[in-house]
């Protein structure tokens, strides 16, 4: 059985219970003075206490089915678990050392941040060095220059 079928016989399960818990007998015993005045009044009251008690119970429960759109996530986890039937390795379970596991989560995701940092680092040294170079060759290009303008000064003197 599915796991909404499942969920709805421990719903039962649990109302059966919860009428047995609830039996008559105790209830007669919390009223006793009204049992003892009139005992088929007492009954009818009781009977429609349990029936209006299961009623709300269920109402209840299926609002809360509708809010949490449980049908859907039972049937996608029971399709979640037949998929998982057919693979050979054994799923993946916390070791119990949390520091450990959010490692194990978080490495992957690390790795591919840090070789995307180091691809941009040797992208902008290639250019810090290309820059460089332009930098030095215009310094040389200077030095130059005014080497020849003292040279053109000194001979125009």
């Amino acid at each position: 059985p599915g796991r909404a079928q499942v969920f709805s016989a421990v719903v039962d399960t649990f109302l059966e219970k919860l009428v047995a818990a609830g039996s008559y007998r105790r209830f007669v015993n919390c009223y006793r003075c009204f049992y003892k005045l009139q005992p088929q009044l007492t009954r009818s009251i009781y009977d429609q206490f349990i029936s209006q008690l299961q009623v709300s119970i269920k109402e209840e429960i299926q609002e809360v089915k509708n809010e949490g759109n449980l049908e859907e996530l039972f049937s996608s986890l029971d399709k979640i678990v037949e998929e998982a039937k057919d693979r050979e390795e054994p799923a993946w379970r916390p070791s119990g050392i949390p520091a450990q596991d959010v490692r194990g989560a978080l490495v992957p995701s690390v790795l591919q941040q840090r070789a995307h940092l180091r691809r941009a680092l040797r992208q902008r040294q290639g250019r810090s060095s290309s820059l460089a170079e332009a930098v030095l060759a215009g310094r040389h290009s200077i030095a130059e220059l005014q080497q020849l303008i003292q040279a053109r000064q000194q001979a125009w003197q």
